[in-house]
């Protein structure tokens, strides 16, 4: 089960790498007609530009997560032993490498792992975490996220973010051109009388710029609903008991939302810390119904 399981993710990463390339693509040719009035060029850049960024992230993913969320390294036991012993614990269950562990000072309670491999993995909790949590709780937590590392899931959210991240971009840089920069263009596009295909091809630029930051949102939402469920269940399996995991789900319901979170790292954490009420585009699932999943177990 578990070889299958990260088969699987190795395909769905290289779906999610077809899905990126296809996105910016999509998006350099809406932000090159806008600036420069060519797809083609603008598909080229946007692509050269997210293979560089994807390998940036894939091969620095830890670094580059961690500075995002204000994550501090701890280097051994003495600086939080209660955390690296759990750490060590559930990785020598799950038969992974020890990953690097982090720190973030935030009094909202959460969790998350992040890396390209298990060879490469890091998991980081917030103070409010450790603060909240018993030893049960807590091992429930990170037998979560050394499920992520076990089956690749942490590769997969990399790419999700680097997806997302490249998105904002480029449709940050097609947007403030539009309204700042483009108003010449538009109006020789006027007076030569652009016709029928320059209509549409603004349309299709505003349209990405608009649609293309909630493809994203909805590929991170779709991809890690699903392995929220799976994590859950190797939590159990790792620990041998769902309900330390249960008793800190309920915990994490009740929780404010962390300060300063990067929302773009959103999806990676075991619970949504911006708890935002809208549902649309949620990265996880309820959790009442993870909770009421791990109680059939």
């Amino acid at each position: 089960m578990l070889y299958q399981q990260i088969q699987s993710n190795k395909r769905r990463t290289v779906v999610l790498l077809l899905i990126f390339f296809v996105l910016v693509a999509l998006v350099g040719a809406a932000v090159g007609y806008l600036l420069l009035g060519s797809l083609e060029t603008g598909v080229i850049a946007a692509i050269v530009i997210g293979a560089i960024y994807t390998l940036i992230m894939v091969s620095n993913s830890t670094n580059v997560v961690m500075a995002m969320n204000n994550g501090h390294e701890i280097k051994n036991a003495e600086q939080a032993p209660e955390l690296w012993h759990t750490v060590e614990d559930m990785a020598m269950v799950a038969r992974v490498p020890m990953p690097r562990v982090f720190i973030i000072n935030d009094d909202s309670p959460n969790a998350f792992a992040t890396g390209n491999n298990p060879e490469h993995a890091a998991v980081a909790a917030t103070t409010g975490l450790l603060k909240i949590m018993n030893r049960s709780e807590l091992e429930g937590v990170i037998g979560h996220e050394m499920s992520h590392v076990r089956n690749y899931d942490i590769r997969i959210s990399t790419i999700a973010l680097a997806l997302s991240a490249a998105i904002t971009l480029l449709t940050n840089i097609g947007g403030n051109w539009w309204f700042w920069g483009s108003g010449d263009r538009r109006r020789d596009d006027d007076r030569n009388g652009g016709g029928g295909l320059q209509v549409l091809l603004l349309v299709f630029s505003i349209l990405m710029m608009v649609l293309a930051p909630l493809a994203a949102a909805a590929i991170q939402m779709a991809i890690s609903r699903n392995r929220e469920y799976l994590a859950d269940a190797g939590s159990a399996e790792l620990t041998r008991n769902p309900q330390g995991l249960i008793s800190a789900l309920r915990k994490l319901g009740s929780a404010q939302p962390m300060k300063d979170v990067d929302p773009s790292s959103a999806a990676l954490y075991i619970s949504n810390p911006l708890k935002n009420k809208e549902h649309l585009f949620d990265t996880h699932p309820p959790l009442e119904e993870r909770i009421a999943r791990l109680e059939k177990m």
